[in-house]
């Protein structure tokens, strides 16, 4: 079953969706947090269940990263996507917190060749679980801000936040 709630962040409201797990902290797998206004961005669909007590643990970790005490997460993730994109998704978990990478950095973590910028790029894009999954950390080679599905502003408070 798929449930959801919202929670205030810095970032503005956060849509938190996940699937009941046996397995997870708390009992809740996180399939996506977006903000209003994400490209991309989930959209409460019929049949799921409103359910904020699914998702202490959750709202613990992101309440305690946006505090300045969690540098990384400790969440069980439904991840949906092609082979590609998971890979490049596991990668991001691999950045350290108050650092960045390029996208000609990141890959060379998944072992694609510099060329494959745009695809990698489209896979940053279609990431369901921002903050979490920290696509923010990833920068164009001349250290500008480019693309953050979120928004350029939310990704310049996520990277000062962390120090970068």
């Amino acid at each position: 079953m798929t449930v959801y709630t919202t929670m205030d962040s810095p970032l503005g409201e956060l849509l938190l969706v996940g699937e009941e797990s046996t397995t997870a902290k708390g009992g809740t797998a996180l399939a996506s947090l977006s903000v209003p206004g994400q490209k991309g961005g989930a959209v409460v669909a019929e049949g799921w269940r409103r359910t904020p007590e699914a998702f202490g643990e959750v709202r613990a970790q992101l309440s305690a990263y946006f505090e300045g005490e969690l540098t990384r997460f400790d969440l069980e993730y439904v991840t949906r996507g092609s082979a590609f994109q998971r890979r490049v998704w596991e990668a991001l978990d691999t950045i350290p917190y108050g650092t960045t990478t390029t996208y000609g950095g990141l890959a060379e973590r998944i072992g694609a060749p510099r060329g494959a910028v745009r695809a990698l790029g489209t896979a940053l894009g279609a990431n369901p679980l921002l903050v979490v999954r920290p696509c923010h950390r990833v920068i164009g080679a001349n250290g500008s801000l480019t693309g953050y599905a979120g928004g350029l502003e939310r990704k310049r408070r996520l990277l000062a936040h962390e120090g970068v």
